[in-house]
């Protein structure tokens, strides 16, 4: 923050909720994502008819599980799966804060995380002499950002994001085609 004698709106303004503090990058991915799902099932339907919990809380952990298994990109978008999860996470709070929200959670659980982060301490403590290597994605080549032959990687993972955006880029271009083509042909009928 900055303390510039200027205009007196500055005093109210950053008393607000702050949009500059939200990556504008993130933002725009999922303006795309949110595009193509107006594109599948119909601009703000979420708002419209509303959403089941159960079905939003499956697509991000899909989305999370098949990127922390070392897919990067969703083949049915060619979007980033973690911009896929949290545009999921962006319908259902929406649709939560919209009341459209069907709540099918099951019925709450009894406390759980205590007895089990207790039960991961006692495991560290157990074994804190010692040291094994911990693998990570870094130690064979399975993302999608990875030019290397398999096990053969040598330079870590080559950033393929120019046709990452160009794959973004053609899939837009083609969602939009077909939504065109849907509307003439709704029109022609």
């Amino acid at each position: 923050m900055t303390n510039k004698p200027t205009n007196p709106k500055d005093s109210i303004g950053i008393r607000k909720a702050p949009m500059s503090t939200v990556s504008a990058a993130v933002m725009a991915e999922i303006g795309v994502a949110m595009l193509e799902g107006a594109a599948k099932y119909g601009r703000h339907n979420y708002r419209a008819v509303g959403v089941r919990a159960s079905v939003y809380y499956d697509a991000t952990l899909r989305h999370l599980f098949s990127w922390w298994e070392g897919e990067d990109v969703d083949p049915d978008s060619g979007m980033s799966h973690i911009t896929k999860a949290i545009t999921s996470l962006v319908v259902l709070r929406d649709a939560m804060i919209q009341s459209k929200v069907e709540d099918d959670r099951a019925p709450s659980s009894k406390a759980f995380y205590p007895a089990l982060n207790s039960a991961a301490g006692s495991i560290l403590d157990r074994h804190a002499d010692k040291s094994p290597k911990h693998y990570t994605i870094e130690d064979e080549c399975r993302s999608s950002y990875c030019e290397c032959e398999p096990g053969k990687c040598s330079s870590g993972r080559i950033d393929k994001r120019a046709d990452h955006v160009a794959a973004m880029t053609e899939h837009a271009a083609r969602e939009e085609d077909a939504r065109l083509i849907a509307e003439s042909n709704r029109e022609a009928a």
